[in-house]
């Protein structure tokens, strides 16, 4: 369990690297951002017949960075929204 949330900290942390721009986002919200791209990762990586959802490998991690990506702009377009005040 720590294992997978170590790997959910390094996952969500290199998609805000890769991500540009700043994003508004904390370390709890990077973590579970992480996690979630993890899991959709192994799945995709388990569908592909590469490994299974809770093995590290190659192409899991992968498809976990780009899902982490997705997903900051996702969260990025959720909270910007929120944070608009009309005038």
């Amino acid at each position: 369990m720590i294992g997978f949330i170590v790997a959910g900290l390094i996952i969500g942390a290199l998609a805000r690297l890769i991500k540009p721009g700043k994003q508004n986002l904390g370390i709890i919200a990077t973590l579970l951002l992480g996690i979630v791209g993890s899991i959709i990762g192994g799945t995709i990586a388990n569908l592909l017949g590469t490994g299974d959802i809770w093995e590290l490998n190659v192409v899991g991690f992968i498809v976990a960075v780009i899902a982490s990506v997705l997903l900051i702009g996702v969260a990025e377009a959720v909270t910007g929204s929120r944070h608009k005040v009309t005038r």
